[in-house]
């Protein structure tokens, strides 16, 4: 009888969300690597508004164009890129991270680049740097174009973003230690979507920054007000430990899972949106990863493989 109630709760509980989504996200890149026209950045907002955060910046104009042929938006991609992105939040300045921020920034309008210290200091220092690529920041090498504006997070506190209705936390991660990368927590009223870049299992980096993490959402998640997880994947089971860079495979993300659901109370993520990103798509990597997840998949969680311009609700 409690099995039946426990799978009754959960089909109610994710129909309501479907019915009454508090976040919308588009992919505009969703893979790891060889692929240029499609690396990790997601626009999310509230439902029913029109402005946009963006949670990485790898790709942009390619996902954009892919978003308006869907439908998804009714004018250019330049446009939406200038009038509809509202500001960058960079989980960790590795080029499929960046790129697209980058390249685009000449026909960018201003806005802000938010991120923790690090990520902000090697954005100033070695990309909007005379030497690699014209500063368009309001920092850094003579002449600044003032065009971005800088503004490094603390950890754990909520940031307004300007001209939406959301606010951010970040989390530091660990990412092939002792480098760094960042999670962040997306609030619209009392809803929460946490983002994570890229980052290693603490058993394999010799860190508690998934644990911390774990521990500061698992309340969110045990009161319904997390509504989905988006979470690299980058290889599969058959990638040496010792070769995985700060990345994850499927059972590590498991491994992670059941952490989490620990601590949220039995049977506390399931039916919970985790969404798959940075799957490197070399060789059989993506049918691999998609295999051996749903294999792997006892604590019922809600996978899902995103596409780059193809709408999420959660």
């Amino acid at each position: 009888m409690k099995y039946f109630l426990s799978v009754i709760c959960t089909i109610l509980y994710l129909s309501a969300a479907a019915q009454h989504p508090a976040f919308k996200v588009i992919p505009l890149g969703v893979k790891g690597g060889m692929d240029e026209s499609n690396l990790s950045a997601y626009l999310v907002a509230p439902q029913g508004s029109s402005n946009y955060l963006c949670l990485d910046a790898g790709t942009l104009h390619a996902g954009l164009q892919k978003a308006v042929r869907n439908g998804l938006f009714k004018k250019p991609a330049g446009d939406v890129l200038r009038q509809n992105v509202k500001a960058y939040f960079i989980s960790h300045p590795h080029l499929d991270h960046v790129a697209g921020l980058i390249i685009n920034s000449p026909d960018d309008t201003a806005k802000t680049i938010y991120g923790l210290p690090f990520c902000l200091d090697v954005i100033n220092d070695k990309y909007f740097s005379w030497k690699s690529w014209a500063n368009f920041a309001d920092a850094g090498e003579t002449p600044q174009l003032k065009k971005y504006h800088y503004s490094p997070m603390t950890p754990a506190e909520a940031t307004p973003v300007a001209q939406t209705e959301l606010s951010v936390q970040a989390f530091p991660l660990s990412h092939s230690a002792p480098f760094q990368s960042t999670a962040f927590l997306v609030r619209s009223k009392d809803a929460y979507l946490l983002y994570l870049g890229d980052t290693g299992a603490d058993a394999i980096e010799g860190s508690d920054k998934l644990l911390q993490l774990w521990q500061r959402v698992a309340p969110l998640l045990k009161a319904k007000q997390l509504k989905a997880i988006f979470i690299e994947v980058s290889f599969p089971e058959e990638q040496p430990r010792k070769q995985l860079f700060g990345h994850l495979t499927p059972s590590l993300l498991m491994q992670e899972m059941h952490t989490l659901d620990s601590l949220s109370g039995s049977h506390g993520v399931k039916g919970l949106p985790v969404v798959i990103t940075h799957i490197k798509p070399t060789g059989n990597n993506e049918a691999a990863i998609h295999k051996q997840l749903t294999n792997m998949n006892a604590l019922h969680l809600r996978l899902i493989f995103p596409e780059q311009g193809k709408l999420l609700a959660f």
